[in-house]
């Protein structure tokens, strides 16, 4: 299995709220982790840092997980008690208040992948029925679409497009969408931020995607293709592949 995380805080933003981290736990099985963070006065950084600090903890005390009920266990039950360390620390922290961040976390073993995923970055999967998202944004947009209220077309330009209806930090409580799905030979999850997806169309990730470049190239053709098309945002992907024999370094 291969796999590849990078980020970029893109051509406008003054510094990157967004945070990542693909780890290992004691049995090699990784945890990918994508947090988008919002917040005034840089409390954006802090909320999306903490929580892949903690998550990173946790999951380098792990031995193995060997079922998809014990991943999406984990996920939930350590995704919350995050959550209820970053809500307790803007409480005590006056300058981070209302501070929170999208968190997509994806526990991938040989067989399977498990993704946890609150607010609006995007967890797609690549395989041979194609590439399609797996997560729904937990948007003001999206909401409306599902509504029929506007297009999918209308929601591409909409004024309040970044208007998130879920986060990780914001409340004592949480609400966390869990799924399982196979993961096999050949296969590819791509994660991604907010700063991606909204630059980047879904057939020119594919098309980068199932090009021959190594893992490296094609995170830095989206970050660069995120740029060119006007790089208002962080910018941060996770690419996890399924290869047998295959290793790769994290890359920041």
């Amino acid at each position: 299995m291969s796999h590849i995380f990078m980020t970029d805080k893109g051509k406008v933003r003054q510094h990157n709220e967004d945070s990542g981290a693909i780890i290992r736990n004691k049995s090699g099985q990784r945890l990918a982790i994508v947090a988008d963070g919002m917040g005034g006065h840089r409390a954006g950084d802090v909320a999306s840092s903490l929580t892949v600090e903690k998550l990173t903890e946790l999951w380098t005390m792990v031995e193995e997980i060997k079922t998809a009920d014990e991943a999406e266990n984990w996920l939930k039950l350590n995704i919350l008690k995050v959550n209820q360390y970053v809500f307790d620390y803007a409480s005590t922290h006056s300058e981070c208040e209302g501070m929170g961040t999208t968190i997509i976390g994806v526990i991938s073993t040989e067989n399977f992948s498990t993704i946890a995923h609150v607010g609006d970055s995007r967890c797609y999967l690549y395989n041979e029925d194609g590439f399609k998202q797996i997560t729904e944004d937990h948007s003001l947009v999206n909401e409306l679409v599902r509504m029929g209220q506007i297009s999918k077309e209308d929601a591409e330009h909409h004024p309040r497009k970044n208007v998130v209806l879920r986060a990780l930090g914001t409340d004592a409580q949480l609400d966390i969408d869990v799924m399982t799905i196979m993961f096999e030979e050949g296969d590819i999850i791509f994660i991604c931020s907010d700063g991606l997806s909204n630059k980047v169309a879904d057939q020119q990730m594919k098309e980068v995607l199932e090009k021959e470049n190594t893992l490296e190239e094609k995170a830095s053709i989206l970050i660069e293709t995120a740029n060119i098309n006007g790089g208002e945002d962080n910018i941060t992907v996770v690419i996890l592949e399924h290869e047998d024999g295959h290793q790769a370094g994290d890359v920041q």
